[in-house]
């Protein structure tokens, strides 16, 4: 789930003049409270089921806007494991807009993909084997079924009048998997998968847990004469964008585990970590009642 800075509640209150950039802490408060409704709508209004778990994490583009990677594990009774199931909650086509054209105009802005590929060879998610990242165009099916060592491949049908966006022509191998039901509530990319295998498990657990950003710089001398080493000078640093910094002076939660895990140590009898002060002496920490406790 991804901010949209077009969002009315933030644009409402922007200044005369002002520019979204301008206010990363208008930004943070507004998808926090975003954060918080889809939480309400998956943990209490189950709009996929009744929940056994769930963990989010908050991170910020480059840029700085903010965006949340959300894995939900269902309960028994509510997991998905059929490919009838599967469209039930996600959809990989472009709607018809003489149906439901609300839907279709926030598909068309929010969930197609590049172009990229022969398209557009300089998109930023092409890789040097001049092969898109994100493994897009994908292939067109007349219905949903389970990948091998992938998530599934979800229903595209062949559209016999592709649309125009961007100046390319633009069929359904190019729609991100979506939610109709959050796409229209919540406005913005919100790209939704199905887990269906234990390869796609566990990168998705990987990448919630990967961490903050860091950035490499190195801090070099003008005077042309001096031998630099580069080795030496390297630098790793923490790349903190605006939106990020008004986030956490706001005190906002970066991440959340429900239930939560709590790391246990367990040690031997009489063998426990102690912590002291160091002006006490060794009597007063041994007849310290909470370390006799711990034991």
């Amino acid at each position: 789930m991804t901010c949209n800075p077009s969002w009315p509640e933030i644009q409402e209150h922007l200044q005369p003049m002002e520019e979204v950039q301008n206010r990363p802490d208008l930004v943070s408060r507004v998808f926090r409270a975003k954060v918080e409704e889809i939480k309400t709508d998956i943990q209490k209004r189950n709009i996929f089921g009744k929940v056994a778990a769930i963990m989010y994490t908050v991170e910020f583009h480059k840029r700085g806007l903010p965006h949340a990677h959300f894995l939900i594990i269902l309960m028994d009774g509510y997991k998905l494991l059929t490919p009838e199931a599967y469209d039930k909650i996600v959809c990989a086509e472009l709607p018809d807009p003489h149906i439901d054209h609300d839907l279709y105009k926030l598909v068309t802005k929010h969930k197609i993909h590049g172009p990229c590929g022969y398209l557009n060879p300089s998109n930023s998610c092409m890789q040097k084997q001049g092969k898109c990242k994100f493994k897009y165009p994908k292939e067109l099916t007349e219905q949903t079924t389970k990948g091998k060592n992938s998530y599934p491949l979800y229903k595209r049908p062949k559209m016999i009048t592709p649309i125009k966006v961007k100046g390319h022509n633009i069929d359904n191998s190019w729609i991100v998997p979506y939610n109709p039901y959050l796409l229209k509530k919540f406005g913005c990319h919100m790209n939704v998968e199905i887990c269906s295998d234990i390869k796609a498990v566990k990168y998705i657990y990987k990448y919630i847990c990967k961490g903050h950003d860091k950035i490499a710089f190195s801090v070099n001398n003008n005077d042309t004469n001096i031998e630099i080493d580069e080795i030496k000078e390297y630098q790793s640093a923490r790349w903190v964008s605006p939106s990020e910094a008004a986030w956490r002076l706001l005190a906002f939660a970066i991440s959340e585990m429900t239930p939560s895990v709590c790391q246990l140590q367990f040690h031997l009898d009489g063998q426990q970590f102690v912590s002291f002060k160091n002006n006490q002496t060794v009597d007063q920490i041994i007849n310290n009642p909470m370390i006799k406790k711990r034991c």
